[in-house]
């Protein structure tokens, strides 16, 4: 029963990056939804780099639920 409390609590510490994403996509997305406001005629170059920060944002994400999937289940 002690390797599966060990398996529980690591994989609880992995997902711990998954606040620091939903906290960093909310910055990605206020800042960009201000900065169209502020010159809507930038769009066209700012919204690219938006999705691009997103994806990349969204990456780590995946990459901690995999490694929890590891700990839990490999």
């Amino acid at each position: 029963m002690e390797l599966e409390a060990a398996k529980m609590i690591g994989a609880g510490l992995a997902v711990i990056a998954l606040m620091g994403v939903g906290v960093g996509i909310g910055n990605i997305f206020s800042t960009l939804i201000a900065s169209i406001a502020r010159n809507p005629a930038a769009r066209s170059e700012v919204f690219p780099i938006g999705i691009l920060g997103f994806a990349l944002t969204e990456a780590i994400a995946l990459f901690a639920l995999l490694i929890a999937f590891l700990i839990l289940f490999a």
